[in-house]
């Protein structure tokens, strides 16, 4: 027999030992005994059932051998809401929900907060953009695109388990469905994959072996879709609109420079996130 504690203390050593993060297994323990973190402290001493057991040391030696730990419990939280995600969608980060709080921030500033706007979530993945802006400005009328079916599936499974039923769901390569319809809209949100194809050497195995390439990488300077999308913007932007981008570390200057070219009079702005890198670029046209 095994109590909490000393299950805890073994993973979290066997971790460290196989070069992951130990505060994993802290996570992964809580999901085993299905327990918020508080229980988990009450129950500290408690003796472990077998079978939970050895549920948490197969978490355990699945996390050792790379896979993320939000694949392995299926969620990850973003803007204090639980998402879930499979190896179908990029694994929602912190620095997106700044995106996401400046996007809002803009919008109140510019629009009005119960401006009836139409918002565009570009390459939605998790829907994490999308259904957020939803729930926190429910006066938005919110699209969200992708490329993949099986991404915008996962996406529908968020905006349904959250509340967020009325979002609009396209399959459609950026902006085309929009351009194809003569459609016009206020908003436009995106978190490309940006990430230039050689630095794959030097990242993580938990993010290039389990994450989808697709939603990662592009081109060799990252900057691929930008590119697209800068060409495609003022087909769809009504007269009034803002721009949010999120964008790799040292690469807003040139997405701001790509903007400013689409948009010569909109003012163009670099954000910086929390730790202080140059994570988001935004443009407010027409203002």
């Amino acid at each position: 027999m095994c109590k909490v504690f000393e299950a805890l203390k073994w993973a979290s050593s066997y971790l460290k030992e196989h070069d992951r993060e130990e505060y994993a297994a802290e996570i992964l323990l809580r999901h085993s005994l299905q327990v918020s973190r508080s229980e988990m402290l009450v129950k500290f001493r408690e003796e472990m059932e077998e079978e939970q057991l050895e549920s948490f040391k197969k978490l355990i030696y699945l996390h050792a051998q790379g896979r993320p730990v939000q694949y392995i419990i299926g969620q990850e939280e973003f803007y204090g809401r639980a998402f879930t995600v499979n190896k179908e969608v990029l694994i929602p980060r912190p620095e997106t929900e700044e995106l996401v709080q400046s996007a809002l921030a803009r919008i109140d500033r510019l629009f009005g907060k119960k401006a009836a706007l139409k918002l565009v979530d570009v390459g939605t993945g998790s829907g994490a953009i999308a259904v957020t802006m939803k729930l926190e400005n429910p006066s938005l009328q919110v699209i969200a695109t992708d490329l993949y079916e099986v991404s915008l599936a996962v996406a529908k499974q968020n905006a349904e388990n959250l509340g967020a039923d009325s979002i609009e769901f396209i399959q459609g390569d950026l902006l085309q469905p929009f351009i194809a319809k003569g459609q016009m809209v206020d908003v436009v949100l995106s978190n490309p994959p940006y990430i230039p194809k050689g630095d794959i050497v030097t990242m993580s195995d938990v993010v290039t072996e389990h994450e989808p390439h697709r939603a990662l990488f592009a081109g060799e300077d990252g900057l691929v879709l930008y590119k697209r999308l800068c060409e495609e913007l003022p087909n769809v932007l009504k007269d009034k609109a803002i721009i949010g981008f999120e964008v790799g570390a040292g690469q807003s200057k040139s997405v701001a420079q790509l903007l400013q070219a689409a948009f010569p009079q909109a003012k163009v702005e670099v954000q910086f996130d929390i730790n202080g890198k140059d994570r988001m670029v935004f443009a407010e046209v027409g203002f």
